[in-house]
């Protein structure tokens, strides 16, 4: 790769220098999209030796890594950010100042994008909905395409020619660099805090989030979360979801008196709840929202409604494992923020709650600044055990203890999973205890254990599995 000499380097096929921050696989993306274009691109990461670095086009001659080189910034006529990246990051704080664009694949992708697109964001359950959403569209006969946060680069959807539908989960990170998306639709699902170490508080939290409504076309909200409502025109099309019975052409949840769920629109029952594969209430949520984006994307009910009875779920997300010595076990691994918690404790927790059975919780790791003493009253009323892992363990504790936790939850400093299941064993063996599932719900990022959400929900589900392993020796050997 050539260095950064002189202006001469600069010289291109018009558009000024495109320097591309962050070589993850948006970044990538960037820089396969820009060339493919025409551009001259350039490209800066902290990284000393960034794993994508071969995949990169070979036009791509200015390459600058080991820091994010402030310098090639000032050069930039525009700069796609990775989402990775804070804008305020040193140099890129001084490009900002400067006055240089500085945009994120995401709004590549609507530039240049020509087909209807779904938006999805919220700080909870985004790509189960998304997932849903596309799976819906899939079966329904529609080309679709399904990225961005979701782990496809949206840049890379751009690919399929004949994409006629494109549904985007998009992070607040991607959002904050977002202008006038232009959605078919758009929806924040839900907003509990998250990445406050990011946003500074929740208000730029959500004016982060509230960029998905820019030039929407319709909009999905949640009529029980006040700061899922957009501040847009009252006669922009709309529906609502909700866990209560709904209004009229509304979505929700009829309950008769027998006790059976119905997922409803206004007074028609659409589908009982027990012909889901997913359980909990949040995931009846879901499946509305999944629902409404489509009726205003233009899916077909019947079909929509088939493919939620196919559903099973996304893999670390309340994610049911087995069950051992007649105890479930849930990876919920995916669950990085205090709200995502509190559903998955909602949603399971009154599963079990009617059987007089409690939750054992996992909890911990990196918490990002939040306040877990929310999860308190949700923690009183489901769950009996609570096991602290990871970096932030003693201030969750803190946190719970400040926000009158009963005298009835007990908790245990664990440090590990590993140290976790040998509590877990120690706690279910005892005659008295009311634990019927365990579940992996930690509220915090991983990345002081592990390599990601991922890595943690696998390594608990193979010890799950060991669990079983063991369970099953020993009854044999009786």
């Amino acid at each position: 790769m050539t260095t950064l000499a002189t202006k001469d380097n600069l010289i291109h096929k018009g558009g000024g220098l495109q320097v591309v921050v962050g070589l993850g696989q948006s970044g990538l993306s960037a820089a396969q999209y820009l060339t493919e274009q025409g551009y001259h691109v350039a490209i800066t990461d902290a990284q000393l030796a960034p794993t994508l670095v071969d995949k990169l086009p070979p036009t791509v001659e200015i390459c600058r890594f080991g820091a994010i080189d402030a310098d090639l910034l000032q050069k930039a006529a525009r700069i796609i950010i990775s989402p990775g990246i804070s804008l305020e990051t040193e140099g890129i704080a001084a490009a900002k100042q400067a006055n240089i664009p500085i945009v994120s694949d995401i709004q590549l992708f609507c530039d240049a994008c020509k087909v209807p697109i779904v938006a999805i964001t919220g700080s909870n359950a985004k790509s189960t909905v998304t997932t849903l959403v596309g799976k819906m569209a899939a079966d329904a006969g529609i080309n679709v395409g399904v990225g961005g946060n979701i782990g496809v680069p949206a840049l890379n959807l751009l690919s399929n020619k004949n994409m006629a539908l494109a549904v985007l989960e998009l992070s607040s990170f991607q959002l904050e660099t977002v202008t006038n998306l232009g959605a078919q639709v758009a929806t924040v699902l839900n907003m509990s805090p998250d990445h406050l170490d990011r946003h500074g508080d929740m208000l730029g939290y959500h004016q982060a989030k509230h960029r998905i409504f820019q030039g929407a076309k319709s909009v999905v909200i949640n009529r029980e979360d006040a700061l899922t409502r957009p501040l847009v025109a009252d006669n922009l099309p709309r529906l609502s979801i909700g866990i209560r019975a709904p209004d009229k052409g509304q979505y929700g949840l009829i309950t008769d008196p027998d006790g059976q769920i119905y997922l409803a629109r206004g007074t028609e029952r659409l589908l009982a709840a027990d012909k889901l594969i997913i359980k909990g209430r949040h995931n009846l949520l879901n499946a509305l929202a999944a629902l409404a984006l489509g009726e205003l994307a233009g899916l077909p009910l019947d079909s929509m409604l088939a493919t939620l009875q196919r559903f099973s779920g996304l893999d670390h997300r309340c994610q049911y494992v087995a069950t051992v010595a007649g105890i479930d076990y849930f990876n919920d691994s995916k669950g990085t923020n205090v709200g995502s918690t509190l559903a998955a404790i909602e949603g399971l927790g009154a599963v079990y709650a009617p059987k007089d059975g409690k939750l054992l919780l996992i909890l911990g790791g990196q918490g990002k600044g939040q306040q877990f003493g929310e999860l308190t009253p949700f923690i009183n009323k489901y769950v009996s055990q609570v096991l602290l892992i990871g970096e932030d363990s003693q201030q969750i504790e803190q946190h719970l203890r400040a926000d009158t936790l009963s005298n009835e939850v007990v908790l245990h400093q664990c440090q590990t999973l590993d140290r976790a299941f040998a509590t877990i064993q120690q706690v279910t063996a005892s005659s008295l205890s009311q634990v019927q599932a365990v579940l992996l719900s930690p509220a915090c990022a991983s990345f002081d254990q592990f390599n990601g959400y991922a890595e943690r929900g696998e390594v608990f589900s193979q010890m799950v599995m060991q669990l079983m392993t063991d369970s099953y020796t020993s009854d044999s050997a009786v």
